[in-house]
């Protein structure tokens, strides 16, 4: 385990949370699990069958001891559970509505989510990334004012000194193809908002381009201008400015000389806004490749209820920071 994810761990276990995996049936996950328990982060809930559950735990060496269970193949459990809903909740449901929300273990753990019986919800080891969104969308939907769902890399860059040391946050690289300029500002709320809850950060968010204020035009730029005065409507307490190249946004020296009037973010952003998932995926990975940066995320953002979505390839002890960061945000959400 890496400094990054240790610190994250750490901040974690003061706020435990309730941490609720529908893949109940992937090893990774229930060592996963195993570990939220053992660093004292959450209390696993997993969606499935606790027999079988168990069992696989018990042959892959998995301690499930404190593990608790939404069991959807149990019949007479969720009859039960939906009897008790509907009781409890002035939002009347039909039965069948609530036995139907529950029949599928991702659907299941963003209703839980919703009704408050967990207090996040990480997925993705085995369901694909459109299916945790599409499900998180229905299931929880966005916070307000932001019009799509995005992530928050973030990246350790060796040699890099900026307001964070060689910390940066990038968005969006994982999830919105091409923004519009509603997308856009949401990207930089939610990212701003995230650094802040997440790292207690003063978030400094530069919206990309290849243009610094107006060295360029181009229909594509408006977009970016639109977007940057979108976050000073909607949320004026936000450091937002743009449009800056990169140098403009992170070298204070070259900010001097190509931004001619007053910013508080160029040459000191904390935070990146590509402008489209092009410049955002091949950013990340130029950084990565040539900088040997660590990229640590991509953080799942925007929706109104924390939601992480691991990487399939992602080992067990990034899968942990993951879930250690999303604890600290549903902490934070409460």
């Amino acid at each position: 385990m890496n400094e990054f994810i240790e610190s994250m761990v750490e901040k974690a276990k003061k706020t435990p949370q309730r941490v609720c995996f529908p893949e109940a049936y992937s090893v990774d996950i229930l060592k996963t699990a195993e570990e939220v328990l053992r660093t004292g982060i959450g209390t696993p809930v997993l969606v499935g069958s606790k027999a079988d559950t168990e069992k696989l735990a018990s042959e892959n060496g998995v301690a499930a001891s404190g593990f608790e269970y939404f069991d959807i193949t149990d019949a007479e459990f969720v009859d039960a559970f939906a009897e008790d809903y509907i009781a409890k909740n002035e939002e009347k449901r039909k039965k069948p509505t609530v036995k139907r929300l529950t029949g599928d273990p991702v659907r299941c753990a963003m209703f839980l989510l919703n009704m408050g019986y967990v207090d996040c919800v990480a997925a993705g080891k085995e369901y694909s990334t459109g299916d945790v969104i599409m499900e998180a969308m229905q299931g929880v939907g966005l916070v307000e004012g932001v019009e799509s769902p995005s992530s928050l890399g973030i990246a350790d860059i060796p040699g890099f000194d900026g307001p964070q040391g060689q910390m940066l946050g990038l968005a969006d690289c994982a999830v919105t193809a091409q923004p519009d300029a509603g997308a856009l500002a949401g990207i930089a709320i939610s990212s701003a908002d995230t650094a802040r809850t997440l790292l207690g950060w003063e978030p400094r968010v530069a919206m990309l381009a290849f243009s610094t204020t107006g060295s360029a035009e181009h229909e594509t730029i408006d977009v970016v201008r639109e977007a940057v005065e979108r976050v000073h409507k909607l949320r004026p307490e936000i450091l937002c400015d743009g449009e800056f190249q990169l140098d403009s946004a992170i070298i204070p020296q070259v900010a001097a000389h190509k931004v001619r009037r007053e910013s508080e973010v160029a040459g000191r952003a904390n935070i990146l806004i590509f402008p489209n998932l092009h410049a955002g995926n091949i950013g990340v990975k130029l950084i990565q490749i040539f900088g040997h940066a660590n990229a640590y995320g991509p953080v799942l953002q925007g929706f109104a209820k924390p939601v992480c979505d691991f990487s399939r390839s992602a080992p067990v002890d990034e899968m942990l920071g993951n879930v250690a960061m999303l604890v600290i945000r549903a902490a934070a959400a409460r």
